[in-house]
């Protein structure tokens, strides 16, 4: 049987010098690390055992999670799989320690509420001038705070390294070397955006919103079909898959690729440097990443605000500013841990925690339950 010691003497033996090592972990709160698993094991296993990461199964990624729509399309945790495989994939080819991408990765939407990006755009401007929301720093307040593993320290008491790898956005007040996240937190964010692009534009096909016609208005698109040899416009459900399979495949090889001639060039020997380094050393080819802004682009103007989506975002705002009036107008109607956390933090903080942890459904549910009358033309 393997030890942690046996582990942590493996990652030194076989992981590039400028990976991060488990050995050299630490947390704000000192605690007995297992005799079985490595620090960024248990740190992983932490995160999978939080009920945000079981929430995450019924909140929106792009299309409402509710009954009517289907089972098929993405959610959030079903993006948050494909990104930990990803990085996961490209973390091994690089060197890097896989167990740390793999955690950041698995935590790194833990914050998003409920209907997706529409519902962080109400919260943050319900709370403009109260710190706002970002779903980043909410990862952050869920695993240091929000989630209650212990009574010897609030949140999970991740390693110092796993927090890094969610604070990816806001580097003020870590130490200047530091002033990027390490490599592994950078493939997490490059795999985030592989991830969304090639499932957003599979889920836009199978939905309908996207006709292929349209999608060969993008230089990506022609090239993927050339690539693949696939009918431009029409293409079967298989065939479909088989896009989707085949631009992943593509993304992740230029992805380590050009991210493994960037560390070479660098001449870089430690996870400091890396961190210190002053552009990402994670990343694309100039040709592709250009190529990729332009589906960002496309995406946002033809599925992100396609009416249809746009009426299920008027419905997920309705329904979250509904909530948010009733349960300040009434705090009673909070559940006890909200309420007392209201106490602490304040109520309109403690608001926005417990309407951020809700799944589309629960929140859904909450409305009905709230506003039978609006819910039944909200629905």
């Amino acid at each position: 049987m393997l030890t942690r010691a046996d582990l942590e003497a493996r990652e030194v033996q076989t992981l590039a010098p400028y990976a991060r090592l488990s050995r050299d972990a630490r947390r704000e709160f000192p605690e007995s690390e297992s005799e079985s698993r490595t620090a960024y094991q248990k740190d992983r296993d932490r995160v999978l055992h939080t009920k945000a990461f079981r929430r995450l199964e019924a909140k929106t990624q792009v299309f409402l999670n509710a009954p009517a729509l289907g089972d098929h399309y993405r959610t959030r945790l079903t993006h948050t799989l494909e990104v930990q495989q990803v990085a996961r994939s490209v973390a091994l080819s690089l060197g890097l320690n896989e167990t740390l991408a793999e955690t950041v990765a698995l935590a790194h939407d833990l914050g998003h509420p409920p209907f997706g990006h529409a519902g962080e755009r109400l919260l943050d401007s319900l709370m403009a001038g109260e710190g706002g929301f970002n779903h980043n720093a909410q990862a952050r307040r869920i695993v240091t705070l929000l989630e209650e593993r212990s009574s010897e320290w609030p949140g999970l008491n991740l390693t110092f390294d796993t927090l890094d790898g969610l604070n990816k956005h806001d580097r003020s007040g870590w130490p200047s070397e530091r002033a990027r996240p390490s490599l592994e937190a950078q493939v997490v964010d490059a795999a985030d955006a592989l991830a969304y692009t090639a499932h957003d534009l599979d889920d836009g096909l199978r939905s309908g919103l996207l006709r292929p016609a349209e999608l060969l208005e993008l230089p990506l698109w022609r090239a993927l079909l050339e690539q693949t040899g696939v009918p431009s416009t029409d293409f079967s459900p298989g065939e479909r898959r088989t896009l989707h399979r085949e631009l992943l495949g593509w993304l992740i090889r230029d992805l380590t690729a050009t991210s493994a001639a960037r560390i070479g060039e660098s001449g870089i020997a430690s996870p400091h440097e890396a961190q210190g380094w002053a552009t990402p050393l994670i990343g694309y080819s100039s040709g592709l990443r250009a190529q990729l802004r332009e589906v960002g682009v496309f995406l946002r103007e033809r599925l992100y605000h396609h009416w249809q989506v746009e009426m299920q975002v008027e419905q997920g705002e309705a329904v979250l500013s509904d909530l948010f009036a009733a349960f300040e107008r009434r705090p009673s109607l909070l559940p006890p841990r909200p309420r007392a956390r209201a106490e602490q933090l304040g109520l309109r903080r403690a608001i926005c925690d417990h309407i951020a942890g809700m799944t589309d459904r629960y929140a859904l549910d909450t409305h009905a339950a709230l506003s039978p009358a609006r819910a039944v033309r909200t629905r």
